[in-house]
């Protein structure tokens, strides 16, 4: 995960009705996030050819007030997979904005790459790491990216669907080294262009986890 903090404004547009823009700190955090979907079920069906693949994402974070409860989620500005087959289900049924690119990953004993690409725009990331430094300090900035249990979708100006997400808590691992090489501007509009030449506020990553997502329902 790069984080990166971004203008408030500069995300406005995304924010599902209900919904605002959470900060930590004062501060607004957009990430950039690549992983691995392995063992996956759809109601719990293994589909052929779609159990493993990767996922690069940028998502942004917003919260939800409700009388018991302040319910931390995320908007996924772009989610790009390997699959036609994701992308046009994701698209089609429940509004997601998903994308097919070439992509692969690498992964080494202390170094993890993740690459995709369409045309003539080639992006990676790559990071070396060392030992686990467990699950982060609560209030941190590091919780505030990682521990987020709902998820967000703008379907039109006027309508919100909201899903629930559940997992543990996930164990983080001491990153030494980080190489980001991709074009903003291309991969996800020109207003997100100029973190092309910016560095991250925190790189972190993650063990992962099973994963629960549940169905969606209109907000």
């Amino acid at each position: 995960m790069a984080n990166y903090e971004v203008e408030p404004n500069l995300l406005a547009e995304f924010v599902p009705q209900g919904t605002a823009l959470d900060f930590y700190e004062g501060k607004c955090f957009a990430s950039l996030v690549a992983f691995n979907f392995v063992n996956t079920k759809v109601l719990g069906v293994s589909v052929p050819y779609h159990i493993d693949f990767e996922e690069v994402n940028l998502r942004f974070y917003v919260k939800s007030e409700t009388r018991e409860e302040t319910r931390r989620g995320v908007v996924f500005v772009k989610e790009i997979v390997p699959r036609p087959a994701i992308a046009w289900i994701a698209r089609a049924f429940y509004g997601e904005p998903y994308e097919t690119w070439k992509m692969g990953h690498a992964h080494a004993e202390n170094e993890l790459s993740y690459f995709w690409s369409k045309g003539d725009c080639q992006n990676s990331i790559t990071v070396e790491f060392d030992s686990s430094l467990g699950v982060p300090a609560e209030n941190s900035h590091a919780e505030f990216i990682i521990e987020h249990y709902w998820g967000y979708t703008k379907r039109d100006i006027n309508r919100t669907d909201e899903y629930k997400v559940e997992h543990p808590k996930w164990e983080l691992f001491d990153v030494t080294y980080a190489e980001i090489d991709i074009d903003f501007g291309f991969t996800y509009g020109e207003r997100f262009d100029f973190l092309t030449d910016t560095e991250p506020a925190s790189v972190l990553l993650a063990k992962g986890s099973e994963v629960a997502v549940y169905k969606g329902e209109r907000f």
